[in-house]
């Protein structure tokens, strides 16, 4: 009976829309209704006081009617639990799609009250946030990564039983945002294609002593690439940049994979993009219907790439 009340008035409760964070839940938002041992505990106290009535038992009354004030003060202090409550931000850093995704709730309060038995809810998934104080805290809820692109975020749902688990409060918070979920790597992709133009061996350049041309070393760098003089000097092995392969250089293109499925394509990109930076490899990325990527390396270029991918429409014209 209490989920079906439950799930009717679901439609009152939830917020209309989407709403920008920060949020502060006041007793507008607040619903609370008894659980299942308050249900009953109602049924108890009402046989006791219709005993007492009937037996004309002015002890028995006289507990029951105390019975009904602690329980009645269980609620309010069940609704004070979540007001006051403030939810500063959501974020989580992009995952590729099948993985799961690290979900960060700043929250605060507005008051010093110290909170207990708060509880997070999203998507199927639930945190117990345990004791909240005036310092706040950062609640961190893993949650499935859907297909790639822009995810809206789902509703969240905090709610505490606090402090006899006689009544249940909850609020609900929309916030209007959107998470980046990443294409998920192809698992058995062929090595990266070959680069343009690579003949024969680099060509050293004199300038590989500037600073500017130099970078930390890496597993599985050539020791003949090693600044030694500059590394002596920094007390950290460096390496000449400009003594790679310039011609060398990938260039990622959609054409490369012409042949195969529209999502696959997508995802043997992205494998590529990973292993180009898990080799240190300077590499482009061409996509239909975007501006050319340039060559570069590095994690922020790597990001720029996933992204790219990430956000390609999905029942394109022309795959």
């Amino acid at each position: 009976m209490l989920a079906a009340l439950r799930q009717r008035i679901r439609g009152w409760t939830r917020p209309r829309a989407p709403e920008p964070l920060p949020v502060r839940l006041d007793r507008r938002r607040i619903y609370v209704l008894p659980t299942a041992s308050g249900l009953f505990f109602a049924a108890l106290l009402a046989a006791m006081l219709l005993g007492a009535l009937n037996f004309n038992n002015n002890p028995g009354l006289l507990l029951a009617l105390l019975l009904a004030g602690a329980a009645h003060t269980s609620l309010i202090m069940a609704h004070l639990q979540l007001s006051g409550l403030r939810i500063d931000a959501v974020a989580a850093e992009p995952v590729p799609a099948g993985s799961e995704l690290c979900l960060r709730i700043a929250l605060s309060t507005t008051d010093a009250r110290v909170r207990r038995g708060l509880r997070i809810a999203c998507d199927g998934r639930a945190l117990a946030l345990g004791r909240l104080d005036a310092r706040g805290a950062t609640a961190e809820l893993r949650l499935p990564a859907p297909r790639r692109g822009p995810w809206p975020l789902p509703r969240l749902t905090l709610s505490s039983v606090q402090p006899l688990g006689l009544a249940r409060a909850w609020a609900y918070v929309w916030p209007a945002q959107s998470l980046l979920v990443y294409a998920a790597p192809e698992p058995q992709a062929p090595p990266l294609p070959a680069a343009a133009g690579v003949q024969g061996r680099a060509r050293p350049s004199r300038s590989g002593e500037d600073p500017h041309h130099l970078r930390d070393y890496r597993a599985g760098d050539a020791l003949r690439a090693v600044a030694w003089k500059a590394s002596a000097r920094h007390a950290s092995l460096l390496v000449r940049e400009d003594e790679q392969q310039q011609a060398g250089e990938l260039h990622l293109d959609w054409q490369q994979t012409a042949g195969l499925p529209y999502e696959q394509r997508i995802s043997r990109l992205a494998r590529w993009v990973d292993e180009a930076e898990r080799e240190g490899r300077r590499y482009a990325l061409a996509l239909p219907g975007q501006p050319a990527i340039a060559a570069s390396h590095g994690d922020a270029h790597r990001h720029r790439c996933q992204r790219a991918l990430a956000l390609l429409p999905r029942e394109p014209a022309h795959a």
